[in-house]
């Protein structure tokens, strides 16, 4: 053990010595992150602005602009009164609102009567989402709009008499329809880019050390370092286990780092420290054994660079790093649970959005943990080549 620990020093003393390793252990990922958070900031809100086009004047459209301004909408739409539709257009072409919603007149007579009109909307290709939204509320209006007709003309059908439409009309326009769509949150918040991209870059920048000692050890080798560990009274093993300790060493210290930088500079919410920090080491684990994997496989120091390459890269798209896990499709989301990455980046994702503890990361931890056995254990198998090979 003591030889591995010399081993892990003198592995860790170099790769301090090394600038790139600063870059890639803190730099790179701090600066991705922030970079990809800002990127990505539209996912985390949604607000636009909506151009009102009002040539009815009467009083449905009026009841159309009330609800548009009313306090629980005003975190999405904000109106802007636009006088013609001509006007709309050339605004939602020239992006100045997002989309438009032309009432045309005779809106409130139409409302009220047999004769058939219909809400326009004005929307840009470029703003699919405002589109959409504006679509959805004009839809809704129009559906309330219809409820009240159908309530007065069955009430005319029933036998009330011509003179009461217009009480029939003031009291429909009151009534709701009776299945409405509300939204309960289950204890947990929408994940903001940062707290996603944070972890997600930390930990594809820590699959790097994977090359990085590879490398190390095959360069250990040709220069003939590995040669006169040999002569001394250490075992295969021991060597292998000296450069794990250094990339162990190294990725708990990066990932930290991190973690402190983001949460405190950029607001990234990591969860409870103590569940998070034991997903870190479930993952420095696993990129350990990957990294013994790795040596073990490879002859030469250029094999293990291409085989530490694909690795990595592989690992990065299916398990996740570079995309929202939980908006791509589902046999992608499948795949990302045989990678430890994904499970790390599910576990940080549960521990930001409902703020849950231990509880939380035990399945991903153990899954990580397990996918871990199963490297290590091939790598304990190839070790005594890659040393005496």
């Amino acid at each position: 053990m003591a030889a591995s620990l010399v081993i892990a020093r003198k592995d860790l003393r170099q790769r301090l010595r090394d600038r790139s390793a600063l870059t890639i252990g803190l730099i790179a990922p701090v600066a991705i992150a922030a970079l990809m958070s800002l990127a990505f900031r539209g996912a985390d809100t949604f607000h636009y602005t909506l151009g009102v086009v009002d040539a009815d004047h009467g009083p449905v459209a009026a009841g159309l602009l009330q609800a548009l301004q009313q306090p629980s909408l005003r975190h999405v739409v904000t109106v802007r009164i636009i006088p013609t539709e001509a006007d709309a257009a050339r605004q939602v072409k020239g992006k100045e609102v997002a989309a438009a919603l032309v009432i045309p007149a005779g809106f409130s007579n139409a409302a009220s009567g047999t004769a058939q009109t219909s809400l326009r909307t004005l929307s840009s290709v470029n703003n699919t989402i405002a589109a959409s939204v504006t679509e959805s509320i004009a839809s809704s209006f129009v559906a309330q709009i219809n409820a009240d007709r159908l309530s007065v003309a069955t009430a005319i059908a029933a036998g009330a008499p011509s003179s009461a439409v217009p009480d029939l009309t003031a009291a429909a326009s009151k009534l709701q329809l009776p299945e409405q769509l509300t939204q309960r949150p289950l204890g947990a918040h929408a994940v903001k880019a940062i707290s996603y991209m944070a972890p997600a870059m930390a930990i594809f920048f820590l699959f790097f050390t994977i090359s990085f000692t590879a490398r190390s050890f095959f360069v250990d080798r040709t220069q003939g370092m590995i040669e006169r560990m040999r002569a001394a009274p250490i075992r295969p093993l021991e060597i292998l286990l000296g450069k794990a300790l250094s990339v162990f060493v190294f990725g708990v210290a990066s990932l930290t780092a991190i973690a402190v930088i983001t949460s405190a500079v950029f607001g990234a919410d990591w969860g409870s420290p103590l569940a998070a920090g034991t997903v870190c080491l479930a993952m420095v684990i696993a990129v350990v054994c990957l990294t013994a994997l790795v040596i073990g496989l490879a002859r030469t120091q250029r094999q293990a660079e291409g085989i530490a390459s694909a690795v990595i890269f592989v690992l990065a798209l299916l398990g996740g790093n570079f995309i929202f896990i939980s908006v791509a499709p589902s046999i992608m989301r499948r795949i990302a649970l045989f990678t430890p990455n994904g499970w790390a980046l599910r576990a940080f994702t549960d521990l930001s959005t409902t703020g849950g503890g231990m509880g939380a990361v035990v399945v991903p931890v153990l899954a990580i943990l397990g996918f871990s056995s199963v490297v290590g254990a091939g790598a304990v198998l190839l070790a005594r080549r890659a040393v005496t090979s």
